[in-house]
């Protein structure tokens, strides 16, 4: 991911040769074991494909991005009772990445329609767990639980959005570190390094910084007078 953020298409190469790796390393200790092939990997994702894609592969007519996304799930759970899963929570996986996972289970518990009826409702919501938060602080909750809380609301309102969680917060702390190092520069042309600058001196680089960022990022509109 950080490669293709990049636009590296020489580190994408090294990367996708390291996730092939992977997939086959896997497929043939999997073969010795007599369980499957590398063959039968690629074949699982093509019988995949094509099921899940009849509109594509097949003469199913084209659908809208809602009965797309409900077809997908219903194969899902097809493929889940087949295997004697019987919640809806059965197949994610719970090593994921925690935003990702978060995501994953407010979809499947959406699917069933137990969600939130629009983006305001979570922004409600968000207002309330930081509301909340702020109890515990004061004595009355567990922090870390609150915290917990908020972020996986947070995770349901991106969601709602139809914004990636994941990707939101790659930018942020992208944008983060790119001020910070603009920080450090500020302060060097001062006579300041991190370790000698006081907080409001600190503090003061920041603001400068977001200050030409935010017009930097302002679009030139003179092209249009």
């Amino acid at each position: 991911v950080d490669a293709i953020d990049r636009n590296d298409h020489e580190a994408l190469k090294d990367e996708l040769g390291d996730l092939l790796l992977q997939v086959v390393y896997h497929a043939q200790m999997a073969s010795e074991l007599g369980l499957f092939n590398f063959d039968d990997v690629v074949g699982s994702i093509c019988d995949k494909l094509l099921r899940r894609h009849p509109h594509v592969f097949g003469d199913a007519p084209d659908s809208s991005r809602e009965t797309l996304n409900r077809r997908w799930e219903e194969d899902k759970k097809k493929r889940r009772l087949e295997k004697g899963h019987d919640s809806a929570m059965d197949g994610i996986a719970g090593n994921l990445p925690p935003l990702r996972l978060a995501h994953k289970l407010q979809s499947r518990a959406g699917y069933y329609g137990f969600d939130w009826d629009n983006s305001r409702e979570v922004i409600a919501k968000v207002f309330e767990e930081t509301e909340e938060l702020q109890h515990a602080l004061d004595g009355d909750g567990d922090a870390s639980e609150e915290i917990g809380d908020l972020l996986f609301t947070v995770v349901n309102l991106s969601r709602h959005l139809s914004v990636d969680s994941d990707s939101a917060l790659r930018q942020a702390n992208r944008k983060f570190e790119t001020r910070f190092r603009k920080l450090e520069t500020k302060l060097a042309d001062k006579g300041h390094s991190l370790e000698d600058a006081t907080a409001e001196q600190m503090q003061q680089a920041w603001e400068e910084v977001k200050s030409e960022h935010s017009v930097a990022a302002k679009p030139d509109r003179s092209r249009a007078l």
